[in-house]
């Protein structure tokens, strides 16, 4: 483990904009990653609840793998809807990811988001074991 912070940036356009990293790993081994979205390639991708929720965790499952980590290793989730007609959609699709590794999980109703065509929002804590390490 190192003594210092590691950052990832993946050169999203907001965090340039903004000033922020994907994820960020404390010497602790915490490694908290930055609300993602289901943002491909600079474009929202096509999809319901359901679909834009596996893709705002892989967004976020690749700023582990960066940190060389991955789902196992995942032990809080947030995920932000802005409907409550999307809960069973986006609760599906995070068992789904989720059912063998069981994390902390919340789900939280916002208002919106800075793109109205965004209905979920993810955001993922992971710990660094002596495995992992």
């Amino acid at each position: 483990m190192t003594d210092s912070v590691r950052k990832v940036v993946t050169g999203a356009p907001w965090e340039e904009q903004f000033g922020y990293s994907r994820a960020v790993e404390l010497p602790n081994g915490t490694v908290l990653v930055a609300g993602c979205t289901s943002v491909v390639d600079g474009q929202i991708a096509d999809g319901g609840p359901y679909d834009q929720t596996v893709n705002s965790f892989e967004v976020a499952f690749a700023a582990l793998k960066q940190l060389g980590l991955g789902v196992q290793d995942v032990v809080r989730t947030r995920m932000y809807i802005t409907h409550a007609r999307d809960v069973d959609e986006v609760g599906r699709a995070h068992k789904e990811l989720f059912d063998a590794v069981r994390p902390a999980a919340s789900m939280i109703i916002v208002s919106g988001f800075v793109d109205p065509r965004l209905v979920v929002e993810v955001e993922v804590e992971a710990y660094r074991t002596e495995e992992s390490a």
